[in-house]
């Protein structure tokens, strides 16, 4: 489950440094983002931070899943600020990726 926390949490984050004009420029090339684009992408971004929360308390009980989320989301931080001043897009291309490898190793 924690992998899956991780994998949602970078999800997230991803989806919300897409909504900024500059990383959604270098991504995708423009550097205008239309409007519902910018919101989309920070409500996917926030839903899917808040998703990686039930899983880390799931796992690790009320009394260390909030404590294990803060670490949850540093350590899906540690990818993005690695890969995004290099590599934006192949930081892109793994964000769709990792919740779904993320959901068959929690099954497994």
């Amino acid at each position: 489950m924690t992998i899956l926390a991780i994998a949602l949490a970078y999800a997230g984050f991803v989806a919300l440094c897409l909504a900024m004009e500059r990383h959604h420029g270098e991504v995708f090339g423009t550097r205008r983002i239309p409007s519902r684009r910018r919101v989309a992408l920070r409500l996917a971004g926030w839903a899917l931070l808040a998703a990686s929360f039930p899983t880390c308390i799931a796992d690790w009980g009320w009394a260390f899943g909030p404590i294990a989320w803060c670490g949850v989301l540093t350590a899906a931080a540690l990818p993005i600020v690695l890969l995004l001043p290099y590599r934006p897009r192949a930081m892109a291309a793994l964000a769709p990726a990792l919740p779904i490898l993320g959901a068959i190793g929690a099954c497994l």
